[in-house]
């Protein structure tokens, strides 16, 4: 970044008092450190050359939210990685997740940690959720042109609402769009199925533990109907993530707890393959 000190001087974007947006700055300083303007193949079809992250749910329980994952990433009809992480912490009170093109996810994801913990130092408070639903928003209509070239990511953003005493789900199109959604949401390849599952296994009154065995439940649902979503591995002790946000904060599940969970969903689609039936009232 030696460029931007020619002269001696700093660029006038480090000494405005008012920028709170880290993304800005960068954008103002130094914008081709910014994932949208990577150079990337424009050969037809390059897309499909990278690892794609796959399946992601979420839903809601009184008093908190669970984001959970399964690891596989794919490379057009190969497995391009078994272990993938795809949930991250934004801030002490919100999670994200990503499905699509898996370098520039996982660059965005990051870079939005940054911005939020950079707004929280400038303003000296942290951003409401709704101002961090909006933001990851605008970050993610930056990455338009990517999109255009078939390099789409999508995020799932949930996170505990203070003012509220709730857990929200906000889900994303393509280009920027916001949307919140209610009780559960699930995107990826896999999400028709692990949604289908949510649809009969959610309701209001799930306790947390029995919320996250939902979402292990429908992971294994998608990964059953759909190629790209990996189930639980217990001969690798490859497991979902699951990460859950509640009035105490942000907090990633114990990979053994996960273990747990998992090879009581394993060993439950032994007596019943399809899984648990919901109950007709």
């Amino acid at each position: 970044m030696s460029e931007a000190f020619e002269g001696g001087r700093l660029p006038a974007a480090y000494m405005n008092p008012g920028m709170s947006s880290f993304t800005e700055f960068l954008g103002a300083v130094h914008p081709d450190l910014l994932p949208n303007w990577r150079d990337l193949p424009q050969a037809s079809g390059a897309h499909h050359l990278t690892p794609d992250a796959t399946t992601i749910v979420a839903l809601t329980f009184p008093g908190g939210v669970v984001l959970a994952g399964d690891r596989r990433a794919t490379a057009g009809n190969v497995i391009a990685n078994r272990d993938m992480e795809k949930l991250f912490r934004a801030d002490e009170f919100s999670a994200v997740a990503i499905a699509g093109s898996a370098g520039i996810g996982i660059e965005l994801a990051r870079l939005y940690q940054v911005e939020l913990e950079h707004y929280e130092k400038r303003e000296s408070r942290p951003l409401s959720l709704e101002g961090k639903a909006n933001r990851l928003a605008n970050m993610l209509r930056g990455n338009l042109g990517l999109a255009m070239q078939g390099f789409v990511v999508v995020p799932l953003l949930v996170g505990y609402d203070e003012a509220r005493d709730i857990g929200r789900i906000f889900s994303y199109d393509p280009v920027g769009g916001r949307y919140e959604e209610q009780r559960y949401h699930s995107i990826g390849s896999g999400s028709v199925f692990a949604k289908g599952s949510l649809k009969k296994l959610f309701t209001d009154d799930l306790t947390e533990g029995q919320a996250v065995e939902a979402a292990v439940q429908s992971l294994y649902d998608a990964a059953e109907d759909d190629s790209a979503t990996g189930g639980p591995d217990l001969h690798r002790k490859i497991y979902p993530l699951v990460d859950i946000v509640t009035e105490e904060g942000y907090r990633r599940l114990p990979t053994e707890e996960v273990a747990r969970v998992a090879e009581t969903v394993v060993a439950g689609r032994a007596e019943r393959p399809d899984g648990p039936i919901a109950p007709l009232s």
